[in-house]
């Protein structure tokens, strides 16, 4: 299973690693995995990189737009798709500063709805060093 977290990348940093992808994933790798001591420091490093969601209006938008489709499902604060046709299981939980993403296999049907919302997004998978644009990925799948 694959684990990504999804961030609301600012304009001006969109263009400034747009061509260096890597440089943004490892910055914000080296904020993940840093010690309790260095809290502080990552927080305010954090949050000059990326636009917070608002939790509970993004939380209500995505159920309202899914709310119909029948792989969709929601329980407590976790969106489901249970797709047996494309066989596709992924789990999407929002929170304040990123969506976390769990996926049973290479691709989720969250990212095109996802990206339908916003195009400034960036997603990493910290543990299989996996980072892509969202927008770019994609276009690259098309």
């Amino acid at each position: 299973m694959k684990v990504y977290y999804i961030f609301k990348i600012k304009e001006e940093f969109i263009k400034l690693y747009n061509d260096t992808p890597s440089v943004l994933y490892n910055i914000l790798k080296t904020i993940f995995y840093l010690d309790k001591q260095e809290v502080e420091y990552g927080y305010n490093l954090f949050t000059q990189l990326i636009i917070p969601f608002k939790k509970d209006d993004f939380d209500r938008k995505l159920f309202i737009d899914l709310h119909q489709d029948i792989p969709y499902s929601k329980r407590k604060n976790v969106h489901y798709i249970n797709n047996l046709y494309l066989n596709e299981v992924s789990r999407l939980v929002v929170c304040n500063y990123y969506l976390k993403l769990e996926v049973e296999q290479n691709f989720s049907s969250f990212f095109k709805i996802l990206n339908r919302e916003n195009k400034n997004l960036f997603v990493c998978c910290f543990k299989k060093t996996d980072f892509f644009f969202l927008d770019d990925y994609l276009l690259e799948r098309i």
